[in-house]
């Protein structure tokens, strides 16, 4: 192997941003798994302030307040969003399991119609629900 012409290609993708260009595809195989983690948070969350519910009024006080600071808020919002993205990537996953729309142009425009796809639901749940 040691004797192998490599060229003037890079070995290993570290500067993804000078080297390689970041492509949808694998960005939202990223974001699918991201965004399956970070579900964890918000369901830890609501599980907290459903537990404290049933304890008693102090406890529930203190996970109700956290619930309802801005960084309550904010991880609500990121779940809901999470929740939207990660259904999409499912949605595309399940029709990609039929062998459909694996074509490179066609995958990289799902990727983006699941990043916006999921941006507008998320809008709408936003608007239909803290009105």
């Amino acid at each position: 192997m040691a004797d192998v012409n490599r060229g003037s290609r890079p070995l290993s993708p570290f500067m993804l941003g000078i080297y390689y260009r970041i492509q949808w595809t694998s960005a939202s195989s990223l974001l699918t798994r991201i965004t399956g983690n970070a579900l964890i948070v918000g369901v830890a969350l609501i599980v907290w302030w459903l537990m404290a519910a049933s304890i008693g009024p102090g406890p529930f006080a203190t996970a109700d307040a956290v619930l309802r600071s801005w960084f309550g808020d904010l991880v609500l919002l990121g779940s809901v969003w999470a929740l939207w993205y990660h259904t999409l990537a499912g949605l595309r996953h399940l029709v990609w399991s039929t062998g459909r729309f694996m074509e490179i142009g066609i995958a990289e425009r799902l990727g983006q119609a699941i990043v916006a796809g999921s941006l507008l639901l998320t809008a709408l749940t936003v608007a239909l629900l803290w009105t």
